[in-house]
């Protein structure tokens, strides 16, 4: 399924009209917004998550790329934030108080299973769930849980899980849903139109695309953002400053070239890498067993998959990540050039079991260079 041709519109399109014309909108590089009279300042401050009083709070700029990422996503509203833990963060420490419970669903990013555990300093608990199935996510749902927090398709292992039967789920246990969209972005997957409470993405990866921007964004209605605004993002000052908020406003206006070249290259080299004798799985929402699902779901695919190697002792897994001439080594994904990683560090083989994650598993972030180029490397290198 194509992307829909209004979001295309919708990334590409400028803010003339409120810019006096400009095409893309002015860095206001300010820290502070000043009034005519005292009152018009206090009536700003009484309502500061729709004013500019403060750039900790509000700024024009950001306000522009935060206008753009709720119209994609379909929400009421949009917060950014200086990366993608702050977005997290804010999340988490913006809706849930101490003896609340949080149901973490697949193979999570590894940092905001780290923040729950240190959540639990405070009373917060939470559990893993690693089997997509509705009855087991079910199982894991206590009194006390406030949140229901998803990964479609998720970290490492790729694995798609079914959005709509979890926010139906969740809704009828009275538990709000928050989905990490950061893979799909909101061109190839809407979770708020799915029913899902609160959409996050970390825009350091797709949405700026340059890996030249660190930043995230939390897309939900605009009552529940009000919350999250005074008791999360103003006072852990996460803000996005207004020049990468410029940048991640110009690196969306692209994406839906970018995300299209990615997305076919990236399904070339997958579909290369699971005839290759030395591959055991290739780990891909094109592979997936329920086609169905992911076809209702996604309306195509990114450039980030992962597989696994037949030998999976540490020695082969760094021999063919070092072998690699085109994909350069390093974290995060979603930029124009190649990456390359893998979980496994030699010494964490237990860790990765505990999270159903192989130790043979290595992570590919397609970048533009082509798909032919990255095949032959990835020949030579696999042996």
């Amino acid at each position: 399924m194509p992307i829909d041709p209004t979001d295309v519109e919708i990334c590409v399109s400028g803010d003339a009209a409120d810019f006096g014309g400009a095409t893309s909108p002015p860095i206001v590089q300010t820290s502070l917004f000043t009034f005519s009279n005292y009152r018009s300042l206090l009536d700003a401050l009484a309502s500061e998550h729709t004013n500019n009083v403060y750039s900790r709070g509000q700024n024009p700029t950001v306000e522009a790329v935060e206008r753009k990422l709720a119209k994609l996503e379909r929400g009421e509203a949009c917060k950014c934030f200086g990366s993608g833990m702050a977005a997290v963060s804010a999340v988490l420490m913006g809706l849930l108080e101490q003896g609340d419970h949080v149901v973490f669903v697949n193979q999570t990013y590894g940092p905001t299973l780290q923040l729950a555990d240190q959540l639990g300093r405070f009373g917060i608990e939470h559990n893993l769930v690693l089997d997509l199935s509705v009855e087991a996510v079910e199982r894991a749902i206590k009194p006390n849980t406030k949140l229901l927090w998803l990964e479609s398709p998720g970290t490492m292992t790729v694995r798609v899980l079914d959005v709509e039967a979890m926010a139906e789920l969740a809704r009828a246990k009275g538990v709000t849903t928050c989905i990490d969209n950061t893979w799909a972005t909101p061109l190839l997957q809407k979770p708020i139109t799915m029913g899902i409470d609160i959409s996050l993405h970390t825009a350091s990866k797709y949405l700026g695309g340059h890996s030249d921007l660190i930043a995230g964004a939390v897309v939900t209605t605009a009552a529940r953002m009000e919350q999250i605004f005074y008791r999360a993002f103003m006072l852990l000052g996460e803000i996005l400053s207004p020049f990468d908020g410029w940048i991640l406003y110009r690196g969306m206006r692209t994406l839906p070239t970018r995300l299209a070249q990615h997305g076919a290259d990236a399904l070339a080299v997958a579909e290369f890498l699971r005839g290759h004798r030395a591959v055991a799985r290739v780990n891909h929402p094109a592979f997936a067993a329920d086609q169905d699902l992911v076809e209702r779901q996604l309306r195509g695919y990114s450039g980030l998959f992962s597989f696994e190697l037949e030998n999976d002792t540490f020695e082969n897994v760094e021999c063919v990540i070092d072998g690699l001439e085109h994909f350069s080594i390093g974290v995060s994904w979603g930029g124009v050039e190649s990456l390359v990683i893998s979980p496994y560090r030699g010494t964490n083989a237990e860790a990765l079991a505990r999270q159903e994650i192989p130790r043979g598993l290595i992570r590919l972030s397609i970048g533009l260079e082509g798909a032919n180029i990255l095949i032959d490397d990835l020949d030579r290198a696999l042996g």
